[in-house]
């Protein structure tokens, strides 16, 4: 081995150490995945749950035709259901029982502060329809127990227009 060769294999040994020592000093963040899947009668989606989001995963399921949004959280400890959200979202878009409404949803992480009464998942269920035109924003509590509770409440946040639809839709 010539000089040149073992000066390059040094630097690149050294390169490489400062590289993984310095990752271990360089700020992590937590990689977290919501999945959403559909069909044209329902949607369904997951999101992580709880203080120390990704510890715990709930999943809501919207029907298209009746305007039912449930839930239920997996308790990580036992590997059951424990916690159960239900909330018909129609009256808030407005929209009349003999319509056919087109609906999405989707959810992301918001890190609600516990001062109140309630505690509230540390996220969001984003749903929007398309024949109003609005997007909302739902919450639901949460708070860790291995006991099976009553169905809860999934309350709406705010809502607002994406876009204006004419009187004729």
């Amino acid at each position: 081995m010539t000089s040149s060769n073992h000066s390059k294999l040094v630097w690149i040994s050294l390169g490489l150490i400062a590289g993984i020592v310095s990752s271990q000093f360089w700020p992590h963040e937590t990689v977290q995945g919501v999945t959403t899947d559909r069909n044209n009668q329902t949607a369904m989606v997951t999101v992580p749950t709880g203080s120390g989001v990704g510890e715990v995963e709930s999943v809501f399921v919207l029907d298209f035709k009746t305007g039912q949004l449930t839930g239920a959280t997996m308790n990580s400890q036992t590997g059951r259901f424990t916690r159960f959200y239900r909330r018909d979202i129609r009256a808030d878009f407005g929209i009349a029982p003999q319509s056919r409404p087109s609906f999405t949803i989707t959810a992301g992480a918001v890190p609600f502060s516990t001062a109140g009464k309630i505690q509230a998942a540390d996220a969001v269920l984003y749903i929007s329809e398309l024949t109003t035109g609005k997007v909302a924003a739902y919450a639901y509590p949460y708070t860790e127990s291995d006991k099976v509770l009553p169905t809860l409440p999934i309350g709406l946040l705010d809502l607002y227009a994406f876009r204006e639809v004419s009187p004729a839709n």
